[in-house]
């Protein structure tokens, strides 16, 4: 390869890279708002208060400002609703028009507003670094031309991700739009990832120090794992679903007794993890035994092993501690972290599967 192609590839990568962790931080941040109840700090979407710096005081707002916004999102809502009409989506389009909590009045509290703030503009940030690796993707379409097509399909993903917080703040915060929206992000994450995986290996193509005996066998296990990593996930939301109800009925008070209130969610939730961690052990045994110690497969499978025992650990201090807040979105940002690099693993798997038996380059 040419060193100006090479330059180019590699400068892709950085920025490839540093917005993929973005979206992790931005991640972290949407479970900080969450756990804190900030989600409706700004009752309005994008501006925060129909400003786009928004109050400090109350006295800044006109005195009907309750009102105010519960109307624009009834307004929002029926466009919403009209939209899922025309797309036959009937039934969930009539559970938005009759839910009540949409039409919940939501006091102004500036720390809550400023804390919802901060996540808004981090998500400027996220857009700003995707159209960024957009554009510098176009410098490398002769190198490959597939790049620049990911490349903008997660520009019109992130485009999509911010009409769907607009629709969770016009919805008051419903829960199925959360969880769709935190979906979406994994999905996100997952394609940056590939983005960076594939500029990585055109300048480091595969080496046969790396074979790894049988890797399509262990990318097959390692979907296997991913796939039920993802119902974890799933099912770790609907916890955080009925934590959110549990806290409402509770008016966030008496943290201490909101475990007890959990459904069946929860316990398979959390019996679930270990079934996870057994998994990745016998995965990380097998790595050890036919690729050695010192592969960077085993490595990374290490690495796996270490967030899934520290996902548990968190979860374990959410039982037995009373959920603290400051807990929540670190459990949150593990488990996406385990979401990515089950993925990357899966890839490099697939990559190192294309040796033939004679280790050569098919």
């Amino acid at each position: 390869m040419k060193q100006k192609n090479l330059k180019e590839l590699n400068s892709f990568r950085r920025i490839s890279l540093i917005t993929t962790v973005a979206v992790y931080f931005l991640i972290l941040v949407g479970g900080i708002v969450r756990s804190t109840g900030a989600g409706m700090g700004c009752p309005d979407w994008p501006k925060c208060f129909g400003n786009w710096v928004p109050p400090t005081h109350v006295d800044e707002l006109p005195a009907d400002y309750e009102d105010l916004y519960v109307a624009k999102r009834v307004e929002k809502n029926n466009r919403f609703i009209a939209m899922l009409e025309s797309l036959g989506f009937s039934t969930l389009a009539e559970d938005i028009r009759h839910d009540e909590s949409i039409l919940e009045k939501q006091p102004f509290n500036a720390t809550k507003t400023w804390i919802e703030y901060v996540n808004r503009l981090v998500g400027v940030m996220i857009g700003i670094f995707i159209i960024l690796t957009f554009v510098r993707s176009i410098r490398i379409r002769k190198i490959d031309p597939v790049i620049p097509l990911l490349s903008f399909a997660a520009l019109v993903l992130v485009v999509f991700q911010g009409w769907l917080g607009s629709i969770v703040v016009s919805t008051n915060l419903l829960q199925w739009m959360i969880s769709l929206h935190m979906v979406v992000a994994l999905i996100l994450v997952c394609l940056l990832l590939y983005i960076y995986f594939r500029a990585r290996k055109i300048s480091h193509p595969a080496d046969k120090k790396e074979y790894i005996p049988s890797a399509g066998k262990y990318k097959w296990f390692m979907a296997v794992a991913l796939i039920l990593m993802l119902v974890q996930i799933v099912l770790g939301i609907q916890v955080r679903e009925e934590i959110d109800r549990v806290a409402t009925a509770f008016g966030h008070l008496f943290r201490e007794k909101w475990i007890g209130e959990l459904g069946l969610a929860f316990i398979i939730h959390r019996s679930y993890s270990l079934v996870l961690l057994l998994l990745h052990l016998v995965f990380g045994y097998m790595v050890y035994k036919n690729a050695g110690p010192d592969s960077s497969l085993y490595k990374n499978s290490l690495a796996l092993i270490f967030l899934i025992l520290t996902v548990i650990l968190s979860g374990a201090m959410m039982a037995y501690f009373a959920i603290p807040a400051f807990i929540q979105p670190l459990h949150l940002l593990l488990g996406s972290l385990i979401i990515g690099v089950q993925f990357l693993i899966w890839l490099e798997l697939g990559h190192y599967e294309k040796f033939d038996e004679n280790h050569s380059v098919i």
